[in-house]
């Protein structure tokens, strides 16, 4: 069994998280989808989408045999942190018990963002103080919350506003003991390039370091969680090599080496192009940070068509989660 770092106040207790999270061969499973979203995930499966479905499917991931040997936290939404799975225990407890640590997500999803057309602005910061301070009495050991950045709209003013948002989260975070990932995710949809990308993801990470800097967010209690910069989904696709070099360039010039670890997003990439970009990472000895995953289509598609809402299914749904998980795993080491 892992040992587990219960998170507490000290700066200490934060650094020992989010190393825990990102280092030793361990990455992070999403398995935070919003009730619609999630529900819409079940019924493209052929499962009736319900409160119990979507508790069985979160349960399903959770127990899978040996997920601790690769998967070092869980992101949670709030309905299954406040779910208990079939057998009594609640969602956090659960995990630290199978040694993983409870994450949840905080960010209460996106608004238009105002004087840019198009543009996003994530909200949530309303009440999250009251919202932390009763996660961390369930167990939380960090936190999640995600801006989404369109190549196409991405201009200083939506830089500013979504990585002021960041920051606010992330100070929130700390003062409740809570490890906040800060994910500026710039979104791959589209046919935009690879400079492109480049020239986005360099903009939001010089924004979201420059608003944590000013709201006084200790970089060495925080795990970062951005894309890799690749072309557009719509577009050619170029090398792992060439995506670790060009990724590993953007964030050597805006990531501080004190941030302890970096778990990369997938994005809606293939499971095999993720993976192969993460190893490449990981063959650049230079890297200060953990350079780890924080995926969640990549690692689950596979057990949920597989699942199928058939509790026959289940353990050959979690044997393709865990092979998932080993995989990406593997890409870290």
């Amino acid at each position: 069994m892992t040992t587990m770092t219960t998170p507490g106040s000290t700066a200490t207790d934060l650094h020992a998280v989010a190393r825990q999270m990102t280092a030793g061969g361990r990455g992070i499973l999403a398995a935070d989808e919003s009730i619609r979203t999630m529900s819409q995930r079940l019924e493209a499966a052929g499962v009736p989408a319900s409160e119990t479905a979507r508790r069985d499917y979160r349960q399903l991931l959770l127990t899978a045999p040996a997920l601790a040997d690769s998967v070092s936290g869980i992101i949670l939404s709030d309905e299954t942190f406040g779910q208990s799975l079939t057998d009594g225990r609640s969602f956090p407890v659960a995990a630290r018990e199978l040694g993983i640590l409870p994450g949840i997500k905080v960010d209460t999803g996106t608004v238009p963002c105002p004087g840019v057309e198009d543009a996003l602005l994530t909200q949530g910061l309303d009440g999250l103080d009251d919202r932390l301070e009763s996660y961390a009495a369930r167990g939380a050991a960090f936190a999640k919350w995600r801006a989404v950045i369109s190549v196409e709209t991405l201009v200083p003013q939506v830089a500013e506003a979504n990585a002021a948002a960041l920051a606010g989260y992330a100070a929130a975070c700390q003062r409740h003991g809570i490890v906040p990932i800060v994910e500026p995710e710039v979104l791959a949809t589209g046919s935009h390039d690879l400079v492109a990308s480049a020239k986005a993801t360099r903009m939001i990470l010089e924004a979201v370091f420059t608003e944590l800097d000013r709201a006084g967010v200790d970089l060495g209690g925080i795990v970062l969680k951005p894309n890799f910069v690749t072309p557009g989904l719509d577009s050619r696709q170029v090398s792992a090599r060439t995506v670790a070099t060009v990724t590993y360039d953007v964030l050597r010039a805006t990531v501080p080496g004190v941030v302890p670890g970096i778990a990369f997003l997938s994005g809606g990439h293939p499971t095999a192009r993720v993976t192969a970009a993460l190893t490449e990472m990981n063959r650049i000895e230079a890297a200060p940070w953990a350079l780890t995953f924080s995926f969640g289509r990549a690692l689950v598609n596979d057990a949920l068509a597989t699942w199928e809402g058939r509790p026959a299914h289940v353990s050959a749904a979690q044997k393709a989660l865990v092979a998932n998980c080993e995989a990406a795993a593997a890409a870290t080491r």
